[in-house]
């Protein structure tokens, strides 16, 4: 388990700085569940190698957590720095709508799970042909 007395208030804010780790976070905050990085992928039409990029900052500033089970990683929101992550991207998202496509596109990538669980890898190039 991470020592979160060691978490510096700057890695947060670095990690907060970036558009697309804010639509991860918002995703993560808005599902409240565990989400791999092929269903976050798909949810927001970037590579998956951009998602992990952006994933493993989010895990050294201690906002995301990660379980690995079998071949599946999943990313979660970390219970700490505190409430206080959560409650600014609540507000972020009261202010401005700007994630409702993600959120449309993660409702739909969640769909392809199986007992809860996802087992298709990347679905990106299946699901864009399907909303043509």
């Amino acid at each position: 388990m991470r020592n979160y007395k060691n978490i510096q208030p700057e890695k947060i804010f670095q990690a907060l700085a970036d558009s697309t780790r804010l639509r991860l976070l918002m995703l993560l905050l808005h599902h409240e569940k565990e989400l791999c990085c092929c269903e976050l992928s798909d949810s927001l039409h970037i590579p998956e190698y951009a998602v992990s990029r952006h994933i493993k900052i989010l895990q050294y500033s201690g906002l995301v957590e990660a379980r690995k089970e079998g071949r599946w990683v999943y990313y979660r929101l970390s219970p700490r720095p505190g409430k206080f992550i959560q409650k600014t991207l609540q507000n972020l998202l009261l202010l401005k709508d700007l994630w409702k496509e993600d959120r449309k596109s993660l409702r739909k990538r969640l769909k392809l799970r199986q007992n809860g669980k996802c087992v298709l890898g990347p679905a990106h190039l299946s699901l864009r042909s399907k909303e043509k």
